[in-house]
């Protein structure tokens, strides 16, 4: 075997240049070259514990698809990954390494982890570019299941039932499959085409997908029950956007998070007039909040032509919860860091548009509910900026209208579904639900863990009917 790389960092990824990107929707990290790939899997240590795995919601085989890598068997490399993973191109841009599997590698101990999503891209792209084998489904078990929600948690659950031969149909609102995969995430962050090809794996595997399928209006939770569906699995996702409830969000040039985002991304606004919808190309607009969603909405404001894009955040950028690879690009992508900082009022316009922002300067006080410190507003400190836009980014809660459709279903207070955690099952016998349904919005992975779950929990079920 070839020496170990005990270089204490991570093999750089070639990105474009922040000057360019900011002109395009291209993806900015362009992913490792076959020796870019060999040399980083060479510092991982294959420690016998594995720990890393127990950082994975999907439990994938880290360290031994990077040995395949290391021996340059990348097909190889790729099947090891696929027999949890569903989803690996994805996961390998958009998952949150450093705070799961990279966050227990022992090489992160005294220098950088191995690069592990990183490594986990390379093998996906590689495999996709040579022509993926499709994967196989399971001798038919003449059962049947419906899954609401074409997103992470959905996909991945129809995935595997399709593996152990169930029979699965997929039921998606929007005209096109995919949840925030499609709707939420950046062309530049995650390529659709990318989403696409991973979609098209499961098609092949037999799972029906049909959309245009506004599920509690469509068709009810009880109607699929009498079209004789065994096992019912809600993905639904946190389409539900937040609103801080200050003066002035009903102005002309406030969005919400997720209206600007579908807009860009499913409905392709970005390409106007080569697509049929356009969105406002503003000049100042301002994000307020400091998650994942926040660095997407500054940053395809920044490549529609704004020239000033601001990030307000009422705690300073250590509190932020977007991964610091997406802070760091924003960074170099000239997007303005108002930190410490809270919206009071949005200012507008005598005709009913945006003119404006008027913020409050914020100190940390003691930690609250979320272990963070609570930030308190400076008495006095009051400042306005001019703008003509302001994207709302503070969370989103899981969509209403299966819950309110769905009779005996339990939910808490803030709308997400109650299930066991376990199994995933609802209240409802034969009904599941797990990611942003359930969580509220959280994580591509950990919804795909969530739809694995239901999945054995739903097979199990059907089985002994």
């Amino acid at each position: 075997m070839a020496k170990r790389n005990m270089d204490p960092k991570k093999t750089p990824m070639p990105e474009q240049d922040p000057q360019v990107r900011t002109t395009n929707f291209d993806e900015v990290a362009l992913g490792y070259t076959e020796e870019m790939a060999v040399n980083e899997a060479m510092r991982c240590l294959q420690c016998k514990n594995q720990p890393c795995v127990q950082g994975c919601p999907v439990n994938v085989k880290i360290p031994e698809f990077i040995a395949l890598i290391a021996e340059r068997r990348f097909d190889e490399a790729y099947n090891k990954i696929r027999e949890t993973n569903g989803l690996p191109a994805i996961c390998g841009r958009v998952c949150p390494q450093e705070t799961q599997c990279e966050k227990y590698c022992v090489r992160g101990i005294k220098g950088e982890p191995v690069g592990i999503g990183r490594l986990e891209r390379f093998a996906a792209d590689y495999a996709i570019s040579k022509g993926v084998e499709q994967p196989v489904c399971g001798a038919p078990i003449g059962k049947k299941a419906a899954i609401i929600g074409s997103g992470p948690a959905g996909l991945t659950c129809a995935a595997d039932l399709a593996k152990m031969g169930v029979d699965v149909t997929v039921f998606e609102a929007f005209h096109a499959p995919g949840g925030v995969l499609i709707y939420g995430i950046p062309e530049f962050r995650l390529p659709k085409d990318l989403v696409k090809k991973e979609i098209d794996a499961l098609v092949c595997m037999g799972v029906k997908i049909e959309t245009n399928m506004v599920m509690g209006r469509v068709l009810t939770i009880d109607d699929l029950k009498a079209m004789g569906y065994d096992a019912i699995f809600i993905g639904t996702g946190a389409g539900l956007p937040s609103f801080m409830g200050i003066p002035g969000e009903n102005l002309n040039g406030v969005y919400s998070a997720n209206e600007f985002l579908t807009r860009i991304n499913l409905m392709k606004g970005y390409k106007f007039p080569e697509a049929d919808t356009p969105v406002v190309r503003h000049k100042r607009v301002a994000v307020i909040g400091g998650g994942n969603v926040a660095m997407d909405a500054a940053r395809c404001a920044k490549r529609l032509g704004a020239e000033e894009v601001y990030i307000v955040y009422r705690r300073s950028e250590k509190e932020m919860p977007a991964r610091v690879e997406e802070v760091h690009h924003a960074k170099e992508e000239g997007i303005i860091f108002h930190l410490l900082v809270n919206p009071t009022e949005i200012l507008g316009t005598e005709d009913g548009y945006v003119r404006g922002m008027r913020l409050i300067k914020m100190e940390l006080g003691e930690p609250d509910s979320s272990g963070r410190r609570r930030p308190i507003p400076v008495p006095g400190s009051e400042y306005d900026i001019e703008l003509d836009a302001v994207v709302v980014a503070i969370g989103q809660s899981p969509n209403p209208l299966l819950r309110s459709t769905t009779p005996g279903l339990e939910t808490h207070k803030w709308g997400g579904i109650i299930v066991d955690e376990e199994t995933c099952a609802t209240s409802i016998e034969g009904v599941y639900a797990g990611g942003d349904a359930v969580s509220g919005a959280a994580t591509v992975i950990l919804a795909m863990g969530a739809g694995k779950k239901a999945a054995k929990a739903m097979y199990e079920y059907m089985m002994s009917k």
